[in-house]
Parts: structure tokens; C-alpha cells; sequence
């Protein structure tokens, strides 16, 4: 939060005030929320909240930078203002949209904690579109009706981006290589393989209760020594009773390994527990429940994390079409999608060995994965908008010309908000923990190849399949 805030104020100046209480807003109003619905609060509820902060300023990032260039067209204030915020309303809603679209998507198929996760996302997208459009607005005309203006503008922000002629389309056939290098790298982690986590793998699952409160990463890391991998661990009711599953000797059956993992996970916590308790008081005194999911029992939850990615895309695809009223912008949307999924496959596939934390296929991924979908084409979609509106302003011009002056135009914009999110995700995958670093990590790959996809890979297909069809005939349907 302190990062984020201090970035809008080195970035837009005095209106970065503006962004930072529409923030601070989102922030009380999200955790209320979820107080008076009686969430419980999980770490991927808390990743959650986390990066809802990151994107939260997208909106006021978008509106500002609209208002930033119609005061370089030389409009007055009042004009500008008003000007930024109509003409950048579409944009907002619409990348919006897109990632409410994933994120419900996850709700309705996500189980457990990663239905935490994605209930705090939803809530975070309405109120970071109420914030960053009413509230945001409300306080901007208050201060301007005092016969004073908000500054938008910082050295910084004046000198960088605002006079960007990048050829970005130019450089497309080396993105294409590039592309098709993903897409078979993609293919081949299929075959490569990747550790699946304990929900996709199966495990066993005991819950401990202890005499006093204990630490919960203390435990997660005895334990690691003792199975040679780190358990799931959550806190049950408080932090004196926890819930530890793992994925250890799973495929193997029978009362002696089960007899085994039990003395293996009495072993691993002998330091939170009294010196001389033996292990039938163990199993008599601490140990409250146990429990074994099978393999066989998590292929229900594969399937469902398969149909919530296709879904997701599906719905996606089909949102771009209906609002573009154009097939070329469906058909950039799937293959910037497909890039972004198959690159965080590629890193999840070939490397786990080398990392030094877990990267495992589990339903935090799956949450990562639809999460980047939808930062993805709220990144696409602005690109997109920005296409249309040019196409309609400059019908005269080529398509290349066209989609390079929208990518140059709204390129102070993507590079923002990927920074602000990136940030948020960084200090998450540094300071969250083991339970949310393998999510952070998919994150940080995902805003790096959402961004990149965006320019190099959905817009150079518009170009590419237009022929000789103008984007301003489709623009004007």
C-alpha cells in the first residue's frame, strides 16, 4: 500500500492524492465487507486483498492519463477533466468486465481457500470501479469548484512515454518467433511433467491441536525436513490448532503406511509439543481428526480447474466479439491468451528443479492462471479501445500506422498499472510466505508476458489478418 502510494504521488502529482484516497477507500470498504460477511481471512485471501490494492489504481491510472493528454491537446481544466473522464469510461468498464468475468468464473468452479481468493477479487472490481469512477470524481469536482485545479503532471511523468513513436508493428515477425518458440516449449512441459500439489495429488490430512499458539511457518518447516517436502497447513478456529496435510507416500496404501506417516509427522513436531509426550498421546491427546484424500478423489478437481480455464477463455473470446463486433479481435484475444497460459506452464514445467520454493499445479495455480487471464485482457482490451477510437479518427490512415500510434498512445498507461500490480505481487511473493509464493511467482510471469502479449502479440494479428479491410469499417458498425 505504501509503495503504491507513493507511487501515485511521484507519478501524477497533487491528483495522485486523489487515487490514494480512492485506494485507502477500496482498502476499508473491501475489509468490511468481508468482515460483516463473516469471511474468514487465509493467506490467499489475503494475496487477494493484496493485489486487489495493485489493481484498484488501474481505474484512476486510465482516467488520468486521458485527462494528462487532453490538457497536452491544450484544453482548459474543467474541460480536460471532463473530457478524461467520459472518453475513458468504455476502457475502464471493459477491462473490468474482463477480469469480473474470470474471477467469478473462479468462484463458481474454486473450492476452499482459492473461493477466498476470488470472492475478495470481486469485491475489490466493483469497488475499485466505484472508487475510481464516483468517488474519485466527486473529489475532483469539489477541488475544482473552489476555482483550483489537481496537477497531473510530475517531471517524471512529463518526460516519459508522452511522446512515445515506438514501431512496435514492425518488429511483429520476430514477436511471431518468438510466439511459436512459447507454443512448443508450451506443448512439451505437457509431456515434461510438473509436481501437482496436494489437492490434485491426493494427501492425508490430520488436524493437531497444541497447548499453545505455534508458528505456523516454525511447523511448515520442521515438517519439510522430516517428508522432504512442505505440507498445506492452515489455522483451525485459532493459532493453537492447525490443519497439516500431505502429499507424502499418498500413491502408496495400507495401515503400516499410514502407521508411518503419522510417527513422521509426530516426529516433525516434537518442538511444539511438551518434552516426554510419546506417540499414543499423541494420537490420543493432540491429534483431533485425520482424513486421506485419494488421487482418484482429486481427478474431480482437475477437471474442474481444466473447464474454469477453458470456460474463462471461452467467455472472454466471446465478450471481445460481441463488443468489437469483429472476429480479428477474438482471434488476438485467443492467441495472446494461449501465449500467457503456455508461458506459465513452460516455468512451472521445466523450473521446479531449479528454484529454490515449490512450484506446484494445485488450485492456488489455477487461481494464478485465470488471474493473469484477466489482467491480461484488461491490458488487450485498452490497446483494443484505444484501436477502435483511432480507427474512427483516422480512417485515412493503415492499420499499422493505426494500431502503432494506439499502442504508443496508451503505452504510459499499460507501463503504470503493470508496475503497480507487479510491485504489489513482488512484495507478496518476498514477504507472504510459503503458502502464497508459488502463486505470487505465476503472477509476476503472468504480468510480465500479459503486458508483452498485449502489444506484440494480440495487436500485430489485427494487422496481419485484416487484408485489406480497414479496422475503421468494423469501428463504425
Amino acid at each position: 500500500f505504501l509503495v503504491i502510494f507513493a507511487l501515485m504521488l511521484l507519478y501524477f502529482n497533487t491528483a495522485g492524492w486523489v487515487a490514494n484516497i480512492a485506494l485507502i477507500l477500496n482498502l476499508l470498504f473491501t475489509v468490511g465487507i468481508l468482515s460483516a460477511l463473516g469471511f474468514t481471512l487465509t493467506a490467499p485471501g489475503i494475496a487477494g486483498l493484496v493485489l486487489t490494492i495493485g489493481m484498484a489504481v488501474d481505474t484512476n491510472v486510465l482516467i488520468f492519463e486521458r485527462i494528462k493528454e487532453e490538457l497536452t491537446k491544450g484544453k482548459s481544466y474543467p474541460l480536460a477533466v471532463t473530457d478524461g473522464y467520459r472518453r475513458s469510461l468504455a476502457p475502464v468498464l471493459d477491462g473490468h468486465i474482463t477480469t469480473l468475468l474470470t474471477a467469478i468464473i473462479l468462484a463458481y468452479f474454486g473450492l476452499g481457500p482459492v473461493l477466498g481468493f476470488a470472492t475478495t477479487q470481486i469485491i475489490g472490481i466493483l469497488l475499485s470501479l466505484f472508487c475510481g469512477i464516483l468517488v474519485s470524481r466527486l473529489i475532483t469536482d469539489w477541488y475544482t469548484n473552489k476555482n483550483r485545479h489537481l496537477e497531473y503532471f510530475t517531471g517524471i511523468s512529463r518526460s516519459i512515454f508522452q511522446k512515445a513513436q515506438f514501431k512496435f508493428i514492425e518488429y511483429r515477425k520476430f514477436a511471431y518467433g518468438l510466439s511459436a518458440v512459447i507454443f512448443v516449449l508450451g506443448v512439451a512441459s505437457f509431456f515434461n511433467g510438473f509436481d501437482e500439489g496436494v489437492e490434485f495429488a491426493g494427501g492425508r490430512s490430520y488436524t493437531v491441536k497444541f497447548d499453545k499458539p505455534v508458528n505456523v511457518e516454525e511447523v511448515r518447516n520442521e515438517l519439510k525436513a522430516v517428508f522432504g517436502e512442505a505440507p498445506i497447513i492452515k489455522t483451525v478456529n485459532s493459532n493453537n490448532q492447525l490443519n497439516i496435510t500431505t502429499s507424502y507416500k499418498i500413491k502408496e496404501t495400507g495401515n503400516n503406511v499410514d502407521s508411518l506417516v503419522e510417527k513422521l509427522l509426530f516426529t516433525g513436531l516434537t518442538k511444539q509439543l511438551p518434552a516426554n509426550v510419546t506417540f499414543s498421546e499423541f494420537e490420543t491427546k493432540y491429534k483431533q481428526s485425520s482424513q486421506t484424500v485419494l488421487p482418484t478423489i482429486s481427478d474431480d478437481l482437475k477437471a474442474g480447474a481444466t473447464k474454469a480455464t477453458v470456460i474463462a477463455m471461452m467467455v472472454i473470446c466471446l465478450f471481445i466479439f460481441v463488443r468489437f463486433r469483429d472476429w480479428r479481435y477474438s482471434l488476438g484475444t485467443i492467441f495472446a491468451l494461449l501465449h500467457d497460459v503456455f508461458v506459465t506452464l513452460i516455468i512451472f514445467s521445466f523450473a521446479r528443479t531449479i528454484v529454490p520454493f515449490p512450484l506446484e499445479i494445485d488450485q492456488h495455480f489455477i487461481a494464478a492462471v485465470l488471474t493473469v487471464i484477466g489482467f491480461s485482457m484488461n491490458d488487450t482490451i485498452i490497446v483494443y479501445d484505444r484501436i477502435r477510437e483511432d480507427s474512427r479518427l483516422h480512417p485515412n490512415l493503415d492499420n499499422a500506422t493505426v494500431i502503432n500510434k494506439a499502442i504508443n498512445e496508451t503505452l504510459s498507461r499499460t507501463i503504470m498499472t503493470s508496475l503497480t500490480v507487479f510491485l504489489t505481487i513482488l512484495i507478496l511473493f518476498i514477504f507472504g510466505g510459503e503458502v502464497t509464493k508459488g502463486f505470487a511467482f505465476a503472477m509476476l510471469v503472468g504480468v510480465i508476458t500479459g503486458t508483452y502479449s498485449s502489444i506484440f502479440v494480440a495487436a500485430p494479428i489485427l494487422v496481419d489478418f485484416s487484408k485489406n479491410k480497414k479496422l475503421s469499417k468494423a469501428a463504425k458498425k
